[in-house]
């Protein structure tokens, strides 16, 4: 990577900023030896539980095991059918079919990104168990509506929360509305491990204990497996790394959101430039910041050239996918994910971010739009 390239996430600038109490974190699981479960993960998973104000944690291998998870210990069965948003990661629906299920997709709003709540209804059918809206890109799903559609045709909610952590929709942490919640600690997440980890979250006792049976290889002691299970788990060292991490992810927050502003204030006005709406009653942690435009290959290109990064989250949404195509769906079905797949484009967002790297990248967005 040349000097003057900003880089899309520096993840190294992070670890140079807390290096001497990540050292001693990863030293100490070293020590102790305690590489599967043990303090670290106890102590992270009581921590995490507490910041997100939820009475149960489950740790996990990662955010897309913490989905599959949760559907087994909701009873998912085959042929079950589970409303998920078109626009999204494809954790969010691989999961679904994974434990038995089948997977109904819905469009998602022009603006916000996240799943268009007046179309859920339309999807619910005798089949229907469930739905799981995803916080995309940081964003607040509504989940008032969302909850109140899952209690009227009782369905169970699970928030995927992995680009979302303290995220507030009407000043209520996002991962506190449905029956549980999932977390992903990938690298690059707001509060990110070294490696891959993830959490569910729940407040109901019963199906703490199915999640935690269920991913210890189907028992809470070695050797006494009530069920068949399977092996996911978050690592001595990624909880150690986590536990540092989680007393600076509301600092890391608060930067996010100064570093959003000034995007928004700077880049406003450009035509052909459409900037990230936000949710008059949520609270954006942006772990990305998504522009649109009509030109976002040529704009991409000429950033590249200005040794500027950026990423595409996501090119083609998840009905449009190969792995989809038995579902036989058109771009009718959902055209505001349709639209959004060819116009988005992720500009570099995060608290190592400087000012004068921000002006850099805002500056060049203007010539090219000049």
């Amino acid at each position: 990577m040349s000097e003057k390239e900003i880089p899309f996430v520096d993840l190294y600038a992070q670890y140079k900023s807390i290096k001497p109490e990540i050292d001693k974190a990863i030293n100490s699981v070293i020590k102790n030896s305690s590489f599967i479960r043990g303090e670290h993960v106890d102590k992270f998973e009581k921590s995490f539980a507490q910041l997100m104000t939820n009475k149960y944690c489950v740790s996990c291998a990662n955010g897309t095991d913490a989905l599959y998870i949760c559907m087994v210990a909701l009873g998912l069965k085959d042929g079950d059918e589970v409303i998920v948003p078109s626009h999204s990661w494809i954790s969010t629906s691989e999961t679904v079919t994974q434990a038995g299920g089948k997977v109904v997709f819905c469009d998602t709003y022009e603006d916000l990104f996240t799943i268009d709540v007046d179309q859920i209804e339309s999807k619910i059918s005798s089949k229907t168990v469930g739905i799981i809206p995803v916080h995309l890109y940081g964003q607040p799903a509504e989940m008032d509506k969302i909850m109140k559609i899952a209690k009227k045709y009782n369905l169970w909610v699970i928030e995927d929360c992995a680009q979302a952590h303290l995220a507030k929709y009407k000043n209520k942490l996002v991962g506190t509305f449905g029956n549980a919640s999932t977390f992903s600690f990938y690298p690059g997440k707001n509060l990110g491990a070294m490696g891959d980890a993830g959490a569910i979250l729940t407040n109901n006792e019963s199906l703490l204990r199915k999640m935690t049976i269920f991913a210890r290889h189907g028992g809470l002691k070695k050797g006494d497996h009530e069920i068949e299970g399977i092996n996911s788990r978050m690592d001595g060292i990624q909880a150690a790394i986590l536990n540092v991490k989680i007393k600076k992810i509301e600092a890391w927050t608060k930067l996010r959101k100064e570093k959003a502003s000034y995007y928004l204030k700077e880049l406003s006005g450009i035509r052909d430039l459409e900037l990230p709406t936000t949710s008059r009653t949520a609270s954006h942690v942006w772990h990305l910041f998504v522009i649109k435009t009509s030109r976002r290959d040529e704009l991409s290109n000429y950033l590249k050239s200005k040794q500027i990064q950026t990423v595409i989250n996501y090119p083609v949404a998840l009905p449009f996918l190969d792995a989809y195509k038995y579902l036989g769906h058109k771009k009718d079905d959902f055209p505001n994910s349709y639209k959004n797949q060819s116009q988005i484009l992720s500009l570099p967002i995060y608290p190592e971010l400087t000012n004068e790297m921000m002006d850099r990248i805002i500056a060049a967005i203007k010539t090219f739009y000049n």
